[in-house]
């Protein structure tokens, strides 16, 4: 049932939005003046054809029973915590309240309607919500507080449709204004869309006490799991122990000279990530097909001779070891796309739709020279459209949460050395490369320039720039049979 309002106006700090649906005016240009819309999504108002607003997606008796529930029992506390954020709720008034039983709760308090008035009286706002006689009405109004956690689905849920208003308001907007590029108009409109079914709201800043508590978090999680990785294993054991994993929100540039297994690497990573630890991942090959992709991966795992598989002269040995692999290898949740031509507004929109659906936990690009900005707008450079590039691709590691690997080329430096080993400032067509990257693994093999070099079979693996931890040159064996670089200890 609905309960009354409060005494005292609860709607003091809200908009008009929030009370009734207001009359639009409008412009020269035919759109209501009032469409700036609050970041809170409260004024969520869209445009109906008949001159008024209509009312945004909201349930004032869901949002007060969640309130009274969480009031009643800190079980229901815990339970709707997990559920909703103080900017679901539409009433500001009811945010107010939920933020004041969240800060007693977390500090192991008694959340009542005594404690809570208190503490709203202390900060202030106890006349914003109504007086202390509204909380005990929140209390009275709800039979019991088991149903907490349904309640809390509803708010979410008309919170969610809020800002999916607003999001179509503003590309409505942005379609109506016709301002720039536009591809990069319906990148930012997927870009709109995708925050929504995220369920996610951004801040420009928070204060370093609020970040603290959450690093604090981490490290501790990080001890708890004795010394066991916590980002997506990269199958090399000496790299993970130096990287401990790849994370999420990461870039990660693999970069070497033609022919040295830059591919290779960058599927063994793949292969790591989703054939070992069953974790969804995602490879964009600008170079190689999917079937050549299909059968470097099996040759890998089955330990059979690309060249057997290829040749059309595999052995009953190999057919049979290709039949125990084959299983796993196919329900590995790998994904391969060997669009030719791709451009940067297409992977962005792929790896998101990848995301929601499947929970991608790696992207893997080969390689970087080889995509394309796809603006309409011609770059100054073609260093200018690597760079541009290479910034996306870092933003999109961050939009994501996952680590992003990126294969790029070296220039000539290298073979114009008398070791001819690479340095982060051969990266090719760019310097920002190197800038955007959390993590450089420069890939060396001495026997690419000597056949009877003593280290053939051998790969350095070089971590010339690793943004949260140390550097190292890390040794792997490289078995260019099966197409595959292992631990030195597994040759």
């Amino acid at each position: 049932m609905s309960i009354p309002e409060p005494t005292d106006d609860p709607w003091a700090d809200s908009g008009p939005g929030d009370r009734l649906p207001t009359r639009s005016r409008r412009g020269g240009d035919g759109r209501g003046r009032g469409d700036e819309q609050r970041e809170s999504g409260r004024e969520g108002g869209a445009w109906d054809g008949g001159g008024f607003e209509r009312v945004p997606p909201q349930d004032l008796d869901a949002e007060q029973s969640v309130l009274g529930g969480m009031l009643l029992s800190k079980d229901a506390i815990a339970d709707v915590v997990e559920i909703i954020k103080g900017h679901d709720f539409y009433r500001p008034s009811h945010e107010t309240i939920y933020q004041a039983i969240l800060d007693l709760y977390a500090k192991g308090e008694p959340a009542d309607p005594i404690t809570v008035g208190a503490e709203l009286t202390r900060r202030g706002e106890i006349g914003k919500v109504g007086g202390v006689s509204y909380l005990h009405t929140l209390v009275q109004s709800v039979p019991t507080a088991a149903n907490a956690s349904y309640y809390a689905e509803i708010v979410h849920e008309r919170a969610v449709l809020r800002r999916l208003v607003a999001a179509g308001t503003k590309i409505t907007q942005m379609g109506y204004a016709a301002d720039g590029d536009v591809d990069e108009i319906v990148n930012s409109a997927q870009a709109e869309i995708y925050a929504v079914t995220e369920q996610r709201t951004s801040e420009d800043y928070l204060p370093l006490g609020d970040i603290m508590e959450g690093a604090l978090d981490e490290i501790e999680a990080i001890g708890s799991r004795s010394g066991q990785m916590s980002g997506v294993p990269t199958g090399f054991t000496d790299l993970d122990s130096l990287t401990n994993g790849l994370h999420p929100g990461q870039m990660i540039v693999i970069a070497a000279r033609p022919a040295m297994g830059k591919s290779t690497l960058a599927l063994d990573f793949a292969r790591a990530c989703s054939i070992k630890s069953n974790l969804p991942s995602v490879i964009f090959s600008l170079e190689m097909g999917r079937n050549e992709i299909a059968m470097r991966l099996l040759s890998a795992e089955a330990r059979v001779a690309l060249h057997h598989m290829r040749s059309g002269t595999m052995t009953d040995d190999d057919w049979t070891r290709l039949a125990r692999r084959m299983p796993d290898v196919s329900a590995a949740p790998l994904y391969i796309d060997d669009s030719p031509n791709l451009s940067m507004m297409e992977i962005r929109a792929k790896c998101r739709r990848l995301k929601q659906r499947n929970d991608l936990a790696l992207v893997v690009i080969d390689y970087l020279q080889l995509m394309q900005s796809g603006g309409s707008r011609r770059p100054e450079s073609r260093q200018q459209e690597v760079s541009d590039m290479s910034r996306n691709l870092k933003l999109l590691a961050k939009e994501l949460e996952v680590p992003v690997i990126a294969l790029s080329q070296l220039n000539r430096g290298p073979e114009q050395r008398t070791d001819k080993k690479p340095m982060v400032s051969d990266l090719r067509e760019s310097g920002s490369i190197e800038q955007d990257a959390d993590m450089v693994i420069l890939l060396h093999r001495e026997d690419a320039y000597e056949k009877e070099s003593p280290r053939a079979g051998e790969a350095d693996l070089i971590v010339a720039k690793h943004r949260n931890g140390p550097t190292a040159t890390i040794t792997v064996a490289f078995q260019g049979h099966y197409s595959r670089f292992v631990d030195m200890a597994n040759t």
